[in-house]
């Protein structure tokens, strides 16, 4: 067994330990607990949205080939926007499907149109505005700029988020989905963009946690009576 100068040395290193990462274990916990007692549906906004909509058929649609697109089509969606097809061409061009004419943007009114496409009609629209850049943190990033946001009055302070080039929805958010991202950063521990998790913070603290936790093991080991009896008879 170890002597105990030693003994005391772990059993500080241990403590010292624990209290450094005490509070990322604590948040790890609670973050843990907020994602496993949430339904990642409801986090997501789907009870906000429409369970019965269905994209609008449209017939009359000119022939992709006949837009004046000079590259060449690569990739091709349909968008409804105020009840008129466009087709959305190689991640850049919006083109009215019916006569092909090129439209630059979409405005608030048809932001508005499609966000009632996806959106609850019992919500009431408090106001439609346009941004046009984000933040790291902020609850839209990573998605395409510009864009409108259309806010609800609502207590969980809801918004719908349209992309002004390609006239899609992109996504809600409300107050439920802004707590589990507060709480997905102190887990992934991203406290500059929220979404990596492979920071050098978090495999620090990781490998500290692990050492904090087998100091734990080795002075149960090492103070323990019992092993110290075994020790001592197998000695014998």
């Amino acid at each position: 067994m170890v002597n105990r100068h030693t003994s005391l040395k772990i059993r500080k290193i241990h403590r010292y330990l624990g209290l450094f990462l005490g509070i990322q274990f604590l948040m790890w916990t609670i973050s843990g607990l907020y994602f496993s007692w949430t339904n990642i549906d409801e986090i997501h906004g789907d009870h906000l949205k429409k369970t019965e909509f269905k994209p609008k058929e449209f017939n009359n649609l000119i022939s992709p080939s006949e837009l004046n697109i000079s590259e060449g089509i690569k990739t091709i969606e349909l968008r409804d926007v105020n009840n008129v097809p466009h087709y959305w061409v190689n991640k850049k061009y919006l083109y009215n499907g019916l006569n092909g004419n090129l439209k630059e943007s979409i405005t608030k009114e048809e932001a508005l149109y499609i966000a009632n496409n996806y959106m609850k009609s019992d919500l009431e629209v408090a106001s439609v505005e346009q941004v046009n850049q984000v933040g790291k943190h902020h609850e839209y990033r990573g998605k395409l700029l510009p864009a409108y946001v259309i806010t609800y009055k609502a207590d969980e302070n809801i918004k719908a988020y349209v992309s002004v080039n390609d006239g899609k929805f992109q996504t809600v958010r409300h107050q439920s989905w802004r707590w589990f991202d507060f709480l997905w950063m102190t887990h992934t521990m991203d406290y500059e963009g929220r979404d990596n998790f492979n920071t050098t913070v978090l495999r620090v603290f990781s490998l500290l946690g692990l050492i904090t936790v087998l100091s734990g093991f080795l002075l149960w080991y090492i103070t323990s009576p019992s092993i110290r009896k075994l020790v001592k008879n197998k000695n014998k």
